[in-house]
């Protein structure tokens, strides 16, 4: 599939814009702002057409931690003007703001970098990484663990399969589900160890903690706009800084 302009954006021009986004919410105060930031993500993600990936994974990513952080805070900011009482809890206009503006915030932050991730593949960011003067060892362990949360679900995906084969009931009520996953840790623990130990066994045989300069097929370009939108990211940061100071 042919990438789009924002997919082919180099992996440091998109990390650099989430880095803008975070830094863009926490300096511009209120809620408004970061709900606005996280529609123009939304509409950059339908321009990447990765709309539909982007949403579900704020969703599944974020939606409960934000409930219990706006929960948390509304229900226990201290305040003086009293909105509403259900019981023994009550909500005020301080908590409310400072929930909306708490979880905005989080939300805006997680979505930009959930859309960076989107964008871009692991091992584009950890090439990308490495050409701007990360070691290789550094770049190695950026990689790895960016990599063990889908490796170890990929690997509980095939022992359940094979949990299945084998006639256990591995759906069904939570009790049933902990009750069948709780015997697959122990593959699960021993797999990765023996694919850390693959791992090692692979990058020794090429070298890799040799003292040399090393070389790579994959290759990453900058195009112009790469060339450009860091220096647009900087004025657009120093621009929010002078008007948070100068109002």
């Amino acid at each position: 599939m042919q990438k789009n302009f924002i997919q082919q954006l180099h992996p440091l021009t998109k990390f650099f814009f989430a880095l803008l986004v975070s830094a863009a919410v926490l300096i511009i105060p209120g809620f408004k702002f970061s709900f606005l930031v996280f529609l123009i993500l939304l509409l950059i993600a339908a321009a990447a057409s990765v709309l539909n990936e982007f949403f579900g994974t704020v969703v599944k990513a974020l939606l409960f931690l934000l409930i219990i952080v706006f929960l948390m805070q509304l229900f226990f900011y201290p305040g003086d003007h009293l909105i509403g009482q259900w019981g023994i809890f009550k909500w005020t206009e301080e908590g409310l703001n400072y929930g909306l503006s708490l979880t905005s915030r989080i939300l805006a932050m997680g979505s930009a970098f959930i859309l960076f991730f989107r964008l871009t593949e692991v091992r584009d960011f950890v090439k990308s990484l490495e050409d701007a003067g990360l070691p290789p060892m550094g770049a190695y362990v950026v990689l790895s663990t960016l990599q063990i949360i889908p490796e170890m679900r990929r690997h509980a995906n095939t022992i359940m399969d094979a949990q299945k084969t084998r006639g256990v009931e591995t759906e069904g009520s939570m009790f049933i589900r902990a009750k069948a996953f709780i015997p697959t840790l122990t593959p699960l623990i021993l797999s990765s160890i023996s694919s850390t130990e693959e791992r090692a066994i692979t990058l020794e045989s090429r070298a890799f903690s040799a003292p040399t300069k090393k070389t790579s097929l994959h290759k990453l370009t900058k195009s112009t706009a790469d060339r450009i939108l860091p220096f647009v990211y900087i004025l657009i940061l120093v621009g929010l800084v002078l008007w948070r100071i100068l109002t």
